[in-house]
């Protein structure tokens, strides 16, 4: 008696792999963890270099050369966000990249290697290339793409290997297939390692920050009883631009969400930088030079021990839309700009006031806005507190009525006095305009996007900001009606932003509501709808509200 077994058809177009041969996903795999280690190395030699990490240029790099249009799009999706944005998708990028390379070696080995060569080539070229690169800066790049490209070519060469003959346990010809035990072992070993540099590498960069957040004072010095005199009158009916901590009554507050003060850790964070500069306050110093007669050089010591003033000023970046957070107020102690360039000795042709971070960053501004009286200075406190690292430390320019991108240089290094066509600030040829006065604009705060909202009274309330010419009247309309005075709170200075309030008897169904405000020199914010570029947003802000 005979059985018949009944064997699957095979279809003879199918791809069939062979005998022995490693899987597809082998490829790929490898290019992701040898991307890993050239990526993971690079950062853990540069962080025991004290020099920027090969992401960090490349992405810095990535940031200056961005069209107006992306980065506009970056900060509307991600706010203060942005750069974790760009780090994630760097590190998504190198995935991917690493993916299709791996799948590559596989058939044509010397491919991965090379591919990651030419990454660590670029990295080193960019890293020595930037403002505040040097010589090392090209080390970390180097010895991540050997380190990456070394194992790639190794496990390249586990996947493709040609099995030879079996001796055991009898002598046999057939294939022993790829060694997977070997594969694995190798990529896991390789992963861990790259774990462990990348944990290095953040540990040794928190050291680093903490080591900076040593250097700075314990206590700010104390600030001059009486206030410096202002050049240049307040607009009739506001308060002058003097005010300090202590001058803030509760009454200047009237929206039950906006703090008058922004806390430190919660004010917006726009800039360039992907990472705290390298600075050491035993070499860092303010330069103050250019068209002067008596160039200054001032250390983080000389600064403590200049007479200090402290006023309560709201900055604002350029790329606030209508409505937006990218604002905020703060109490800042410095040294007054206008006494260090009278010090220096300002020529009559000199232009602007160039400023220069530590890490190359530049921006310029009128050298008549440094001397006119307002309360220009270089900071190193914020809201009573060393001025922290990402805003700045050890020192920051604040000038109140600019955006800060023609302004507002953080880890100041230099301030240069001259001429417009001498130097060019960073964003300038990007396509903002060179003069930038920050514009009379208000902010709805509550009732607050998606809250539910009952019928009766109802309070509306936000903020408005015309800096250096004052809130002088805010006023708010629901569907299109009669425009309605709103209740200011107590000004506190010409510089800082006014909180209003409204109360509305909400009736059922949906309303829209809108702001506008009038600054101390009698000129109301313009209806115009207009982008952030080049020299910010107009409009009226404008909420939806349904009432039931």
């Amino acid at each position: 008696m005979s059985a018949t077994v009944d064997l699957p058809e095979i279809d003879p177009a199918a791809p069939r792999r062979q005998p022995g041969a490693a899987p597809a996903w082998t490829g790929p795999l490898s290019g992701l963890v040898s991307a890993a280690a050239a990526v993971c190395v690079g950062l853990l030699v540069a962080a025991i270099m004290d020099v920027d990490s090969p992401l960090n240029a490349v992405g810095s790099e990535f940031i200056d050369h961005t069209p107006k249009w992306l980065k506009l799009r970056a900060i509307d999706w991600f706010g203060s966000h942005d750069k974790d944005a760009l780090r994630v998708g760097m590190v998504i990028t190198i995935g991917l990249l690493s993916l299709v390379i791996g799948w590559v070696a596989r058939r044509r080995r010397w491919v991965g290697p090379a591919a990651i060569g030419v990454f660590g080539i670029v990295g080193a070229v960019v890293s020595v290339g930037r403002p505040d690169g040097s010589g090392s800066a090209a080390v970390p790049p180097v010895l991540g793409a050997v380190a990456g490209a070394a194992l790639l070519w190794y496990v390249s060469g586990v996947v493709a290997a040609d099995d030879g003959p079996r001796e055991s346990p009898h002598p046999s010809r057939a294939p022993n297939g790829w060694d997977r035990r070997l594969f694995l072992a190798t990529t896991g070993s390789a992963a861990a390692v790259a774990a462990v540099a990348a944990l290095g590498s953040r540990r040794l960069e928190h050291e680093r920050i903490e080591d900076l957040e040593a250097q700075a004072s314990g206590t700010l010095p104390p600030v001059a009883t009486s206030a410096s005199p202002t050049g240049s009158s307040a607009p009739s009916g506001s308060t002058p631009a003097i005010a300090a901590t202590a001058d803030i009554p509760a009454s200047a507050t009237v929206s039950p969400v906006t703090p008058f003060i922004t806390p430190n850790n919660e004010f917006y964070l726009i800039d360039t930088s992907l990472s705290v500069p390298r600075i050491s306050l035993d070499s860092w110093r303010v330069e103050i030079g250019g068209m002067v007669d008596t160039p200054l050089s001032l250390s983080y010591d000389d600064l403590l021990e200049r007479p200090q003033i402290e006023r309560t000023i709201t900055i604002a970046c350029v790329s606030n839309e209508v409505g937006g957070s990218l604002i905020g107020t703060a109490t800042w102690q410095g040294v007054r700009l206008d006494a260090l360039l009278e010090e220096a000795g300002v020529h009559p042709d000199a232009e602007q006031v160039f400023g220069t971070s530590v890490d190359g960053w530049t921006c310029g501004f009128p050298v008549e806005l440094a001397m006119d009286g307002r309360d220009a200075m270089i900071a190193i406190g914020m809201n009573g507190e060393p001025l922290p690292l990402r805003h700045g430390f050890p020192a920051r320019v604040i000038v109140p009525g600019l955006y800060g991108y023609v302004s507002a240089t953080k880890w100041l290094q230099r301030l240069d006095l001259t001429t417009w066509n001498g130097n060019v600030g960073y964003w300038v040829p990007r396509g903002w305009a060179r003069e930038a006065p920050i514009k009379t604009q208000s902010r709805i705060d509550v009732p607050r996007r998606g809250d539910a909202v009952a019928p009766g009274k109802v309070m509306i309330a936000g903020i408005a900001w015309a800096q250096h010419r004052g809130v002088a009247k805010v006023e708010v309309r629901v569907d299109e009606g009669a425009w309605q005075e709103a209740t200011l709170a107590t000004d506190v200075s010409i510089d800082a932003w006014r909180q209003w309030k409204l109360e509305w008897d909400a009736t059922p169904g949906s309303h829209t509501i809108q702001v506008r405000a009038t600054d101390g020199t009698g000129a109301t914010q313009t209806d115009e709808i207009s982008r952030p570029d080049p020299d910010g947003a107009t409009g009226y802000h404008t909420r939806t509200v349904d009432v039931g």
